[in-house]
């Protein structure tokens, strides 16, 4: 799904009911939040006046996910944002912010490319399940936003944590080999 360039368009019917343009079904707050983690663009106009929603559905996604406990961002930033809003800082801070997240992006794939490049560790013995479990801390920390590069999507859709608890398995198993 990453692979279109052309936004994903959700039309907000009158009902409040959100509907997906390319499959022709309903969808969820959830769902919209799934397209997003796997890289596509979404935008959400109103079906009657053609505004768009976009802005104001992401926040909600972003506000669900504070309420359930799975919180990012922390008090003291909630609060400068707040502030920012009535004062002169709101014309700096979403470019700060933008700026901030395209570091952290680039950060975390130019660590991801260290890692799979070809290094002296490469021929340590579970260095292998070291980088796929570095792979899926990486993913599990940004919301799956970040993949390794050339990392090739799995097949099954498997449970992250189920995956890493597999991975710590094989580790262990060639650890204890390595001590007999």
């Amino acid at each position: 799904m990453a692979g279109t360039d052309k936004p994903l368009l959700i039309k907000r019917y009158a009902s409040r009911r959100l509907y997906n343009t390319e499959t022709s079904d309903y969808v969820t707050l959830e769902d919209i939040a799934a397209f997003i983690r796997e890289g596509r663009e979404v935008q959400i106009v109103d079906l009657k006046s053609g505004d768009d929603l976009t802005r104001q559905y992401l926040l909600q996604i972003i506000a669900e996910h504070e309420s359930r406990g799975e919180s990012v961002l922390p008090v003291d930033v909630l609060t400068d944002l707040v502030r920012s809003y009535t004062s002169q800082a709101a014309s700096v801070v979403p470019q700060f912010l933008q700026a901030s997240f395209e570091m952290l992006r680039d950060g975390q794939s130019k660590a991801m490319e260290n890692m799979t490049k070809a290094n002296p560790m490469a021929a340590m013995p579970g260095f292998e399940a070291m980088r796929a479990q570095q792979e899926a801390f990486f993913k599990a920390m940004t919301g799956g936003i970040i993949s390794a590069p050339g990392a090739e999507p799995k097949k099954g859709g498997g449970d992250d944590l189920t995956d890493i608890k597999d991975q710590l398995a094989s580790l262990q198993e060639k650890l204890n080999k390595m001590g007999k």
